[in-house]
């Protein structure tokens, strides 16, 4: 299935591929239905497999122009926030993941948004949720090899011209429900200050990026981390960032990892509860753990979440996604049913109408043992 750079039209030109995708997608958005989720996604299906979910960031670079190559970031550019001893995970992922050189002056190539957008909805009576990685993440692995530029704020800049092009023309195709994954803000702020040059410009790349999207419902993801399930920084605390992302950056929905934390920050919220500018989407399962979650689990969860969030200001999700050569399908599924089943015990308990979850329906379990006649006893 990987595309190795090329457009996603060219690859559909192959029947096999082209069967496959459609496939690949049907599945996909079939398992978030029969998991009972009202927003689905598409699944980043048109990432290649790369190591640790190297994909995410790459597809992009693999098609603006201004990139070239596939080559090992140098030691002396490698952001101070990717530096792992020898003999961790971590560094041999972030010694591993080759990147494109800045070559020349990066713009806009199509990255086939749209077209990935209308083959999911076609598929799903369901409103489709499409993410995408944010430009200045990408700008963590990039090495500056032409005159064009001189620091790696105008290449961030650049980038975000080029995804805003990129998400106007996926709003235009028909999706309302757009999410922008892993703005920095908070590593940055947490290293430098909320009041840094560098968050401040942060801030205003991500508004340029989003801009004119103000007829969408733009979501705006924050995790610290997800390269094969792994956190990368240790200080993982919100509360430096929380202003710039409730009231500084552009959007609607911010979402938070909660359950691998601890629930740590969830009262920068009650504060202003009742009147958050932006709703909250509150990570109920995580990630990184393999032991899928029970459904009171995530109940007892989103009634911590509600002790600091109005009900009409909470969303219910995951801390993060469940790909980037992370967990196995199978775990995957059924944490996604779980954060279905625990709102629906929660729902019931506010007198709020449930959603019907296929994965928990008696009458359609994979395998159910069927009913004997209870046996005479003999005298």
């Amino acid at each position: 299935m990987s595309m190795e750079g090329k457009p996603l039209d060219t690859c559909m030109m192959n029947t096999s591929y082209r069967e496959k995708f459609q496939d690949a997608l049907a599945v996909i958005l079939s398992d978030e239905e029969r998991a009972g989720l009202d927003i689905l996604t598409h699944g980043d299906l048109h990432c290649d497999n790369d190591m640790a979910g190297r994909s995410w960031h790459h597809y992009p670079l693999q098609r603006w122009a201004g990139f070239e190559g596939d080559y090992l970031q140098s030691e002396e550019t490698r952001s101070p926030w990717l530096r792992y001893p020898p003999g961790t995970l971590l560094n041999e992922i972030y010694t591993g993941w080759r990147w494109p050189r800045v070559v020349d002056k990066i713009e806009h190539r199509p990255l086939d948004y749209p077209k990935i957008f209308r083959m999911a909805q076609a598929k799903s009576g369901k409103p489709i949720k499409f993410g995408t990685c944010c430009s200045q993440v990408m700008g963590l692995f990039l090495d500056i090899h032409t005159s064009k530029y001189q620091d790696n704020r105008q290449i961030i800049w650049d980038m975000a011209e080029a995804m805003n092009k990129e998400l106007l023309a996926l709003r235009d195709a028909g999706c309302k429900c757009i999410q922008i994954e892993e703005p920095t803000l908070h590593f940055w702020a947490n290293t430098y200050g909320a009041d840094s040059d560098e968050c401040k410009f942060m801030v205003d790349a991500f508004n340029r990026e989003v801009e004119g999207l103000d007829d969408v419902e733009l979501w705006v993801h924050t995790c610290w981390g997800n390269p094969n399930m792994q956190q990368v920084i240790d200080n993982n605390s919100y509360q430096a960032s929380f202003e710039l992302y409730m009231h500084a950056m552009k959007g609607d929905v911010w979402t938070v990892e909660m359950t691998d934390r601890n629930f740590e920050d969830i009262e920068l919220f009650g504060a202003m509860k009742g009147r958050l500018p932006k709703k909250v989407a509150v990570g109920t399962v995580s990630h990184r753990n393999l032991q899928v979650d029970r459904p009171e689990e995530v109940a007892d969860r989103i009634k911590i979440a509600l002790e600091h969030i109005d009900p009409e200001q909470l969303i219910v999700s995951s801390d993060c996604g469940f790909g980037r050569q992370g967990c196995n399908r199978d775990i995957a599924f059924f944490k996604s049913a779980a954060i279905s089943q625990g709102t629906n015990l929660v729902r019931k308990e506010l007198g709020l109408e449930t959603s019907y979850v296929a994965a928990a329906d008696p009458e359609l379990q994979t395998d159910i043992v069927p009913k004997t006649a209870t046996p005479t006893p003999s005298h």
